[in-house]
């Protein structure tokens, strides 16, 4: 389904941040850098991730969890530890009293914090740096945070070359970093989805339904075409009324409406491409006019596709309020 390739194809970073954090206890590190989507892992020692709607996550060696932005979060020894630094815009760094240590902590390539001792823990962390290189998809559908015990899922070997390639300046090393922080997201996102409960996306539990399946695979495929819920349904073999009301029960929304959503959807994504212009995205995702499409396209984004694709205001897409659970812990 071109849905969920679409989904997993999202993560494409482009010189994302990287980094591996050292720190003694006790120690609290506030990131309000506002990336779309973090990665972090724990190599040594131990961590307690707090993000601003769910309740202490304790993560060990080998745990991997993948943080939805723009909301800050916390990692620390302990969750009473008080904040003693934080992180924001572009990686700079201050203390609770405001002093710059962005260039202080400095440890060498792509390393930060304090000298490594026997009691130290060390975190790796990678941010993507712009929405654009997750696609609205992805960021609609995942949860506030994901985390994947160790030893589930196939992470292990993704982080052990991460851990072994990090502190490495080798031709391309930019580009093997970059992927190796899309495998690993992928690999948390996949293991989520593979999960089938009910914190994943509602379409993408709906997609087995034999009626509604179906129908979102239409939508999905052939975005352009001029969908009513009576050509859909005709589509499938049901009645209209048959479908809008189970389309509605699964998918949680109608069948227009998630049309629209995805057409959008699919819209953000294409504006960012280098040869994009409004007609021909418009085109693309079933808009009979430009005029139209960029009414709906400020309707939910707040500006215009040009504007979005210049880098206006704030090119975050809008995002839905997060709804519990926060935290979701995938199986061991």
């Amino acid at each position: 389904m071109n849905a969920l390739t679409d989904l997993l194809e999202g993560p494409k970073a482009r010189g994302a941040f990287l980094l591996r954090s050292v720190f003694n206890p006790p120690w609290s590190l506030r990131i309000e850098d506002r990336a779309p989507v973090s990665v972090v892992t724990v190599v040594r020692g131990e961590a307690w991730l707090m993000t601003a709607h769910g309740t202490p996550t304790h993560l060990i060696p080998g745990d991997v969890a993948a943080i939805r932005g723009p909301e800050p979060y916390t990692l620390a020894d302990t969750p009473d530890t008080p904040e003693q630094i934080t992180v924001g815009p572009e990686q700079r760094c201050t203390t609770s009293a405001g002093a710059d240590v962005t260039e202080q902590m400095s440890l060498g390539l792509r390393t930060w914090g304090e000298d490594i001792g026997d009691g130290s823990t060390v975190i790796l962390s990678g941010t993507y740096q712009a929405s654009l290189e997750i696609g609205r998809h992805l960021l609609v559908s995942m949860p506030e945070l994901l985390v994947q015990p160790v030893g589930t899922g196939g992470s292990d070997a993704l982080v052990a070359m991460l851990t072994e390639e990090i502190d490495k300046e080798d031709l391309g090393q930019e580009l093997m970093l970059d992927r190796l922080l899309d495998l690993l997201l992928v690999n948390v996102l996949r293991n989520w989805l593979a999960s089938g409960g009910p914190e994943s996306p509602a379409w993408y539990r709906a997609r087995t339904d034999d009626v509604v399946g179906p129908a979102l695979e239409l939508i999905h495929e052939e975005p352009a075409r001029p969908w009513t819920v009576a050509t859909l349904a005709a589509e499938v073999g049901v009645s209209r009324a048959g479908l809008a009301r189970r389309f509605n029960t699964l998918v949680e929304q109608p069948p227009m409406a998630y049309l629209t959503s995805w057409r959008l959807t699919l819209a953000a994504d294409l504006m960012r491409e280098p040869d994009a212009t409004v007609n021909s995205v418009s085109r693309k995702v079933g808009y009979g006019s430009a005029f139209a499409f960029s009414t709906a396209f400020k309707r939910l984004y707040g500006m215009s596709p040009q504007e979005y694709r210049t880098g206006g205001a704030d090119t975050r897409p809008s995002l839905p309020p997060v709804t519990a659970p926060y935290t979701l812990v995938l199986s061991q």
